[in-house]
């Protein structure tokens, strides 16, 4: 059965693991021991049967109701099976959203239709951070319609505010799936709801069943690229990589990229066999007929023609989580690479998608800046080929953001 990952984003307290768990139990993806602890806990805390109870695993979780860290749960629905990863809303747990959304092929949004819920800051930082992601394909759940009495007024006001919003950051309209449901009540998620007849769309179920047939990308098109993961063995020129695009074949002349070294491919290894060819996605050795020089991890193969661009000075949008000093490295490729210059540019709020003109970088906003590399990398934008055009910023040794190239500069 195909696996396929969706990111549950939202601000605190908006039912995503509540959703999770009434998804787990329609589907029958939830097994009864689950379910009956739940209850058990449900009524130890004094409550009505609480569904998020059947993912939160930690007791500190289940009292406090809220999550702290990703969790995965997979639910099985006709021929596909989602793996929902559940990431946290509270604002300090930001790097840990990061981090679970970036697995996502989908987002399911949720958003709390409380008349004092609605649309709040953080709902808007983790759209803006699963677009800078690269998720493109997304569905906004608008939960709690019980508690405003299904009314469709609410739900339409909602949809128009966010529309605004999620246009502006780049989302494209047909990409977009507003659902009205009640999570708690398990309402319009598999079956449809009795209470709100003036929705005729699909379920939340099936909104994201109808997206993921629909494929999205054909597999082995593009150039060939491939992100080194270090040499094997030294003495036989056997050296490690991941096909992210393209399609690597036996035979093949080949470009090892910053170095610049030509070889051609004698034989290509996966998973313990001899192949003629490796595809996107998969581990491959190779031995090729070239003696490497110098360290490999992190270097990129591309063919003779179409490689990417070597550079030290790129322009890259970066959304910040912690205060940016001098003392900033990024992590590209698994390789750490000092930073010479971050180079402040522009400002954007996260939480309305617009420039500020202010030339400082304030966490949990945006910034494009400059930024320069203590040495030359193989890149490329960020809408060309994902895994040569993002990296992970520190400073000071902290996580201090995430960063998408959108411009190459010429080397210094």
């Amino acid at each position: 059965m195909i696996v396929r990952a969706i990111a549950l984003l939202g601000h605190k307290d908006h039912g995503k693991s509540t959703l999770i768990g009434s998804m787990l139990m329609q589907t029958g993806s939830a097994t009864q021991v689950r379910i009956n602890e739940a209850a058990a806990y449900s009524k130890k805390l004094h409550k009505s049967f609480e569904p998020a109870f059947i993912l939160d695993s930690f007791s500190e979780e289940r009292e406090q109701e809220m999550t702290y860290d990703t969790t995965r749960a997979q639910i099985k629905y006709k021929d596909l099976a989602f793996s929902l990863i559940d990431v946290p809303g509270h604002e300090e747990l930001i790097k840990n959203m990061i981090s679970g959304a970036s697995y996502g092929e989908l987002a399911i949004l949720l958003v709390s239709a409380k008349k004092d819920e609605g649309i709040m800051n953080q709902t808007k930082r983790h759209l803006f951070v699963a677009r800078m992601l690269g998720i493109d394909k997304l569905v906004v759940a608008v939960n709690k319609m019980d508690s405003v009495g299904y009314d469709e007024n609410r739900f339409e006001s909602i949809k128009s505010e966010l529309s605004e919003f999620i246009d502006r950051i780049g989302f494209e309209g047909k990409n977009v799936i507003f659902v009205p449901i009640s999570a708690y009540n398990g309402e319009n998620l598999v079956n449809r709801s009795t209470r709100m007849g003036w929705y005729r769309g699909d379920t939340l179920a099936d909104s994201v069943y109808n997206t993921f047939r629909t494929p999205t990308s054909n597999i082995g098109s593009g150039a060939l690229r491939i992100i080194v993961q270090g040499i094997i063995d030294q003495n036989n020129n056997i050296i490690a990589g991941k096909v992210i695009s393209g399609i690597l074949k036996k035979g093949e002349a080949i470009l090892l990229l910053p170095n610049r070294e030509t070889a051609t491919v004698k034989e290509i290894i996966v998973k313990g066999k001899k192949v003629n060819s490796a595809g996107v996605g998969e581990n491959a050795a190779m031995i090729i007929d070239s003696d490497t020089k110098g360290e490999l991890r992190g270097a990129v193969i591309s063919g003779l023609k179409d490689s990417p661009e070597i550079t030290d000075s790129v322009t890259a949008r970066i959304f910040v989580t912690n205060t940016i000093s001098n003392n900033s490295y990024i992590k590209f490729n698994g390789v750490d690479v000092k930073c010479l210059e971050i180079k402040v540019l522009d400002g954007i709020d996260t939480t309305t998608g617009k420039k500020t003109g202010r030339k400082t970088a304030e966490p949990l906003n945006a910034i494009d800046a400059r930024v320069t590399f203590g040495k030359k990398l193989p890149v490329e934008n960020y809408n060309v080929t994902k895994e040569l055009g993002r990296f992970v910023l520190y400073s000071n040794n902290v996580f201090a953001g995430i960063g998408m190239i959108t411009k190459i500069r010429q080397c210094i």
